[in-house]
């Protein structure tokens, strides 16, 4: 018999979110933290934003989100951006995973869904830290080219990511 702690391997539904809802906004920060957390640790730097913002800081951010939702309602990972004026790019602002959920597609689910539905045709860019390893490669298998690195903070680099729609 499976361990109960084994999430079963059934791809989660995309769907948009909503986070004046309390459960959504509260399973976004968590994951956020979460991912966050793993980012840091991999490019060695702690002073990401996103790790020290609080709910109330993120809801009132101007982001639009997609989520990736299991059958229970659970959230996986999530998506974010601002809207764009139209002929500008799109700036992806976030893309986090559930460490529980981390290697199961969940990152290209939802990447590919933007690009293919909601962004089609548009220019999106995004930064990451340049030393996040799956973040570059994600990005890279999803058709972004890698722009310039820079330094936004002392001892942090970032690489910067466009994709021509």
């Amino acid at each position: 018999m499976p361990s109960p702690l084994v999430r079963p391997l059934v791809r989660p539904l995309v769907r948009p979110l909503d986070l004046t809802d309390d459960r959504t906004a509260g399973a976004v920060h968590r994951i956020g933290r979460a991912a966050y957390a793993v980012e840091a640790d991999l490019i060695g730097f702690d002073g990401i934003p996103a790790l020290g913002e609080s709910l109330a800081q993120l809801r009132a951010r101007p982001l639009r989100w997609l989520g990736a939702v299991s059958a229970e309602g659970a959230v996986a990972g999530f998506l974010a951006w601002e809207e764009a004026a139209p002929g500008e790019p799109v700036r992806l602002d976030r893309l986090c995973v559930d460490p529980g959920w981390f290697r199961r597609g969940i990152a290209s689910l939802l990447l590919r869904h933007a690009l293919t539905e909601l962004f089609a045709g548009r220019v999106v860019e995004v930064t990451t830290g340049a030393a996040n390893a799956p973040a570059v490669a994600l990005y890279a298998r999803h058709g972004f080219v890698r722009g310039a690195d820079f330094s936004p903070a002392p001892g942090l680099t970032m690489a910067s990511f466009t994709r021509h729609g």
